[in-house]
């Protein structure tokens, strides 16, 4: 099945269609029939997506990606192709990540079976509240929280290819979810800390573990340890219990090296952004100590071969 133009558009104006906006992608409802959902799935101007197919074991399951308008690069194992209009991608047979990037807006039509797309509707619709909450407590946070999801994805996809995302994706994402508890105040900050609210900062993430370990969501319940591991130290210095070396997770290790980053190359209400050269410079200073060196190496090859280029 594929839409025509005036089909998409005629989709895209009934408001009335039920559908979920995050900072990626905008997924309109069709309708069901046989089994199968259908939905337009809109990938926005300059946005990686990732199909992550989780359901192998079932029978008969359909997953199936149709580009009706548009173009997009897709990647997956080492193979990097252009979709247009009418190609398809058949994710219930993919045995591995797939990443998109659309340069332009990008209309897909997805079909998908019906319990498996309501499951991941409502999903959807849940990430995209809890994104809200988030950025209606601090814009920047919001942002940086979608910076550090893509960026640790693709970090993870280099160091474990071919593994699922469906962890590291929300517990990226969500990693500072417990600065929801924090007071505005204190997060925005312009002076120096005192000592309680230095404490009071470093609970964010016991905090949002908690958060995350009590959520709705499976996936989320499942992520809490990269929220409540992402500020320890490779040397056992960090916070909030002091682990060291291989107790720290990996998903944790990556997101803590794409956080600093981040977090170093952007304006804070306390200090000014740091050049990359600079920021680059405090990694590698890091690297055995705060940061895991495999994590480090693989980060560095990473911005290298994106010139380093930064979201």
């Amino acid at each position: 099945m594929i839409l025509t133009k005036e089909q998409v558009r005629d989709i895209k104006t009934k408001d009335y269609l039920p559908r979920v906006v995050t900072d990626k992608t905008i997924t309109t409802y069709i309708g069901s029939a046989n089994n199968i959902s259908f939905s337009l799935y809109t990938l926005l101007p300059k946005s990686t997506s990732w199909i992550n197919f989780y359901s192998k074991e079932y029978n008969n399951y359909v997953e199936r990606y149709t580009i009706v308008n548009g173009e997009i690069e897709v990647k997956w194992k080492d193979e990097k192709i252009i979709l247009k209009a009418g190609d398809v991608i058949y994710a219930s047979m993919e045995t591995s990540v797939v990443t998109c990037y659309a340069q332009d807006e990008v209309e897909i039509l997805l079909e998908m079976t019906t319990p498996f797309f309501e499951e991941d509707f409502n999903e959807r619709e849940i990430l995209h509240r809890d994104a809200r909450r988030i950025q209606e407590v601090d814009g920047y946070t919001y942002h940086h929280c979608a910076r550090i999801r893509d960026y640790s994805i693709e970090l993870w996809k280099r160091i474990k290819p071919g593994e699922s995302i469906k962890v590291i994706s929300p517990g990226s994402y969500f990693h500072d979810i417990g600065k929801l508890a924090i007071p505005i105040e204190i997060l925005n900050k312009a002076g120096k800390l005192t000592e309680d609210e230095w404490k009071m900062i470093k609970m964010h993430t016991t905090l949002g573990a908690d958060m995350m370990r009590n959520h709705e969501v499976e996936r989320l319940r499942q992520a809490a340890f990269i929220v409540e591991e992402h500020h320890e130290r490779y040397d056992g210095k960090g916070y909030p219990y002091g682990l060291i070396g291989g107790e720290i997770s990996l998903e944790a290790c990556i997101v803590a090296v794409v956080d600093a980053f981040d977090a170093m190359t952007t304006n804070r209400v306390y200090r000014g952004a740091m050049t990359f050269e600079e920021a680059i410079q405090e990694i590698k200073n890091g690297r055995g100590t705060q940061f895991n060196p495999l994590v480090v190496d693989e980060f560095l090859k990473m911005l290298d071969e994106k010139n380093y280029e930064w979201i």
